[in-house]
């Protein structure tokens, strides 16, 4: 059975850690999160992330809207989502989860970092919306309680040479037999053993510039690829 992400929204973070309140269009549709001010930021007193191997580096990595994850938040945003079960992995601060909600599409949400399900929770809150089932979960986890799903989505998570493997198994364990997977990557140069992956796993492949990010971009994404796989 999924557990529902109930977190505190009680301020956990030093008092050094800087935050900010955004709020991201789509259509008539507003998303409001409390993000990281930047990517400097890290707070890991526990060391819980330590722990899991996140460095303080990598850690404020979560937190951030980055490009990619806004342009996968913007193909969710009027996409087919009628009888299908939803899984965004490595959901960071989950903007495509939201928008998904918002529009009451069965959405689950995973990701790695000991933090994201407590800005999960408090973003839900801040859009006024119901809770979105989430699961601490990296790739490597042999089993989880997930369960199988119609789509599986993702934003920019091909960035270490090991992750073309476990993620395609991880995508793998969680695909129904008849599934689309959909990756924006901001052009990293590791999808290609990635896809040739998938493939082995019987999905088809397919790739494609995004279009139209000069409308909601700041940067764009000069090599970045929408990447589709169905079975």
């Amino acid at each position: 059975m999924l557990r529902m992400s109930k977190l505190s929204t009680e301020q956990v973070f030093m008092s050094s850690l800087r935050v900010r309140y955004q709020t991201i269009e789509f259509g008539d549709v507003d998303i409001h999160l409390r993000t990281l001010r930047d990517n400097q930021e890290f707070s890991d007193d526990h060391g819980e992330a330590e722990a899991l191997g996140i460095s303080s580096a990598t850690w404020p990595l979560f937190g951030i809207v980055w490009p990619s994850g806004e342009v996968l938040a913007r193909l969710m945003a009027d996409f087919d989502i009628n009888g299908k079960r939803i899984l965004e992995v490595g959901c960071g601060i989950a903007l495509s989860s939201h928008v998904l909600n918002q529009r009451d599409a069965d959405i689950t949400a995973t990701d790695y970092h000991p933090e994201a399900g407590s800005f999960l929770q408090e973003n839900t809150e801040l859009n006024r919306a119901s809770d979105i089932p989430y699961v601490r979960t990296g790739w490597a986890d042999e089993k989880t309680d997930l369960g199988e799903f119609d789509l599986i989505i993702g934003s920019d998570l091909l960035y270490e040479q090991e992750h073309a493997e476990l993620l395609s198994e991880f995508i793998n364990q969680h695909a129904r037999a008849h599934c689309e997977v959909i990756i924006v990557d901001p052009g990293r140069g590791k999808h290609a053993r990635f896809s040739r992956l998938m493939v082995k796993h019987g999905f088809s492949h397919s790739q494609s510039r995004p279009i139209n990010t000069d409308e909601y971009l700041e940067r764009p994404l000069p090599r970045g690829q929408v990447l589709r796989y169905k079975r």
